[in-house]
């Protein structure tokens, strides 16, 4: 995957990019990164990209200008298997759906915005908008490298064992099962026996019915639009009458 990043701070993506799973995927050539400076593509001397809203208001705007030529310096916008982002408090709150969504296309771009908000001509450039919550904060930075790495760990090749991340919580609809490692007693809170057992099926079992029960406890709305089996509702029952 191809992932471009346009920002004003550049420097803030180089921890998060150059360690840990990230690193290894950048150095494998699976994942391919680029954070761009949009001041680099600004139409004036003093590499100006923000300017006072028209009409008035407080705070500054980002202009058209460096944006729109940062993506057409610098992208295919022919190309139909990508998505350019816009990261904004007013974009669709990212979810584990969105994640899975994006992990399929070829290449990726995120605008980073700042200051009070964007010239609002530089939607038109935009095929998805996303925020990480009802929340506002200093740039879109920080999202984006959330969204970035979320995204990233479902490429495959990018984390050794698939598997263990089709058990996360919300990439099936609920909240992972509790986990457990050694040692088999820590301060008198034991390991449940059944993991203990050797069974497959009823650990498969237990953890389902403890995933199941996690989300009911903690998320419940995350099961109003669940796809329930017949062994997701006969655990369900038996969780509220074990919950009363």
């Amino acid at each position: 995957m191809d992932i471009k990043i346009l920002t004003i701070f550049p420097e803030m993506f180089t921890g998060p990019l150059t360690t840990s799973i990230i690193k290894k995927a950048r150095d494998k050539e699976i994942l391919k990164i680029k954070v761009i400076n949009f001041r680099d593509y600004s139409e004036n001397k003093h590499n100006t990209v923000d300017d006072y809203p028209f009409g008035g208001g407080a705070g500054m705007l980002l202009k058209p200008e460096p944006i729109v030529n940062a993506l057409e310096n610098n992208l295919d916008l022919e190309n139909n298997n990508q998505e350019i982002i816009l990261v904004t408090p007013q974009g669709k709150t990212f979810k584990q759906e969105d994640a899975n969504l994006l992990a399929t296309k070829k290449n990726l771009t995120f605008i980073c915005g700042h200051y009070e908000g964007f010239d609002e001509r530089i939607r038109s450039y935009v095929t998805k908008e996303y925020s990480l919550g009802d929340f506002v904060m200093t740039g879109g930075e920080i999202p984006a490298m959330a969204m970035v790495d979320a995204i990233a760990r479902l490429i495959p090749g990018v984390i050794k064992e698939e598997d263990s991340f089709k058990d996360d919580s919300f990439f099936g609809g609920l909240l992972e099962y509790p986990q457990y490692t050694r040692p088999r007693v820590f301060r008198d809170i034991e390991v449940p026996e059944v993991l203990l057992s050797g069974n497959h099926e009823h650990i498969r079992k237990w953890r389902r019915k403890e995933s199941l029960r996690r989300t009911y406890k903690r998320r419940p709305e995350l099961l109003m639009n669940f796809q329930f089996t017949k062994e997701d509702k006969k655990f369900l029952e038996e969780i509220k009458k074990e919950e009363k």
